[in-house]
Order: structure tokens, then C-alpha cells, then sequence
């Protein structure tokens, strides 16, 4: 496959965007040049289903947001969700440097950096956004949510006979129902059990049962007027 020019993926982009919220992208070609299989196109209602569902997520975690649209038009998830979904379907499908180029360009706009590998389910919410990496092998269930600075990242590496680091599951699983707040950093191939909560500045690399809190013990916190 010829390698695709930045305007190629971003006419990629629009014509998701086009299919996913045709209420506010205008109608969109598909992308011929970069002669994408058949496959992508049937699986794109379900992408749309999905990013949805990212939608839905924002609207029932953000009380500043006004109204649908303004999750669409102006929020950095929505824009993230599409060229990643998209991204992830092409990743399965086998098609080469397409996947990553598409989450990079996510990633150079919004700060938010999603490998393609990466599974995620429906109702995916990332509040703010910036800073936010999640690895290669990381699994991610259903309704969870992420804050700014979250890191699901590994935590070392296998290497083989000629010194490369092998491709093994070294990211977290985070089951339904998590929340992660900001700067925290998951590291390693551990299970966060459903319906837990992980405070804000947390550096985690081992299993957390399901229904916990986790939160970071701190030094105390001195306040004194100004003399």
C-alpha cells in the first residue's frame, strides 16, 4: 500500500465524521485513493454505534456541557473517539502505518494518545483529555472514565535473542465501570476490578480488586497567613 498523505487521512477522517454525525459534518467522498477493504465499510455503523456512546458518556459525566453539539463540535473526545475507532477497525483489518498515522494525528491535536491495538468498549470517556497515553495491549471495558494525565502504560519489557523488546500483553485491563482521576499512572499487565475509583496522583502496577477506592496517601498540607 502507498503511503498516505496527511490530506488522504484527513478526507479518511471527514467522511467518518460524515457517517458518524451527519447532523454536523457535511456529506463526505469516500476516501477511493487509499483503496481501503470492503470490510471497514460494512463495520462502520457500528463505529458510529460506538462513538455514540462516547458522546452519551461526556453528556452523563460533564456538567458544563450545554447540549449534544457542543460534545461534537468542540470537545476533544469525540474528535479522538473517531480517528481512533477508525484507526483500531483498519488495525484489525491488517492494513499497514494507516492506524498509527491516524492516532497520531489525534494525538498532535488533543494531547490524547491512544495506540490502535488498544481495545476499548462502548460509553469511553476521557474528561480534558491532555496528557492522557494508553499503550498497545491495554483493555479497556465498558462506561470507564479517564482524566487528564492518565497513563496505562507497561512497566518493563521482555527482550529477545536479539535485544528487541517482544510484543507480549504488558498493558492494564480495566474492567466496566472505572474511573481514573488525573496523573495517575497504571503500569503492567494488572486487572482493575469493576466499579472501582483510583484517586488522583496514583502510581499503581498491581491488581485492585472490584468495587475499591484507591487513592495516594499525601504529607499534610500546611496553610499560614502571609506575615
Amino acid at each position: 500500500m502507498m503511503v498516505p498523505t496527511i490530506g488522504q487521512l484527513k478526507q479518511l477522517v471527514a467522511y467518518v465524521q460524515s457517517v458518524v454525525f451527519p447532523d454536523y459534518y457535511p456529506s463526505v467522498e469516500k476516501p477511493e485513493v487509499l483503496d481501503l477493504p470492503d470490510e471497514f465499510y460494512t463495520q462502520l455503523p457500528e463505529v458510529a454505534r460506538l462513538i455514540q456512546t462516547d458522546v452519551d458518556a461526556v453528556l452523563h459525566n460533564d456538567p458544563a456541557v450545554s447540549d449534544r453539539g457542543e460534545v461534537i463540535l468542540s470537545y476533544p473526545l469525540p474528535f479522538t473517539m473517531v480517528h481512533y475507532r477508525t484507526a483500531h477497525v483498519l488495525y484489525r483489518l491488517g492494513v499497514p502505518r494507516i492506524p498509527r498515522m491516524l492516532t497520531e494525528l489525534a494525538h498532535s491535536r488533543t494531547g490524547i494518545d491512544i495506540h490502535p491495538a488498544a481495545q476499548i468498549g462502548d460509553h469511553f470517556c476521557i474528561d480534558h483529555g491532555t496528557g492522557v497515553v494508553i499503550g498497545e495491549t491495554t483493555i479497556i471495558g465498558s462506561h470507564v472514565v479517564l482524566y487528564q494525565g492518565v497513563t496505562l502504560g507497561a512497566k518493563n519489557f521482555e527482550y529477545d535473542e536479539q535485544g528487541r523488546p517482544k510484543d507480549l500483553p504488558r498493558h492494564p485491563i480495566l474492567e466496566d465501570h472505572v474511573t481514573v482521576y488525573s496523573n495517575t499512572s497504571i503500569l503492567g499487565r494488572v486487572r482493575i476490578g469493576h466499579d472501582t475509583i483510583i484517586g488522583g496522583n496514583v502510581w499503581l502496577t498491581r491488581d485492585v480488586p472490584a468495587n475499591s477506592i484507591v487513592l495516594q496517601t499525601n504529607p499534610e498540607i500546611k496553610i499560614k497567613l502571609k506575615v
